[in-house]
């Protein structure tokens, strides 16, 4: 029964695919291995590629993906899209305010450590300070 199920699934995920476009600013590494002649190395470039120079402005900058030449891109076109650029931005901009969190609250912790301080020291007589030899260091 659970192979059936399975089987059933698996139809229905790759008729559903067959009809949507997949964003490739947005798309997850399973979403990108679908596409015909992306398999999980080529998805995992493009998602890499994604992270590091920002969301894709057209579809021809796929082809800045290595091992995504023209022969595969030709064969994908059709299924692709880049959907909204603002929406990806918005996502790497939220992806930074993450880290600007992590940063902040790092700050907090170490502003929370307790203060080391300093022990008051009596005023010292110039005289008597260069008649007595000086102090060992910690």
């Amino acid at each position: 029964m659970k192979k059936l199920y399975l089987a059933f699934c698996l139809i229905l995920f790759l008729v559903a695919a067959s009809f949507a476009a997949v964003d490739i600013n947005t798309a997850s590494k399973e979403e990108l291995d679908g596409l015909v002649g992306i398999g999980p190395v080529k998805a995992e470039a493009i998602i890499k590629y994604r992270q590091e120079k920002g969301p894709f402005k057209n579809l021809e900058d796929l082809k800045n993906v290595y091992g995504i030449g023209d022969k595969i891109f030709e064969r994908i076109k059709s299924d692709i899209t880049i959907g909204s650029t603002e929406k990806a931005t918005e996502n790497k901009g939220s992806a930074e305010a993450k880290t600007d969190v992590k940063t902040d609250s790092a700050v907090k912790t170490e502003a929370a450590k307790p203060e080391v301080k300093a022990e008051a020291v009596p005023p010292v007589d110039e005289k008597q300070a260069e008649s007595q030899p000086p102090a060992p260091k910690p």
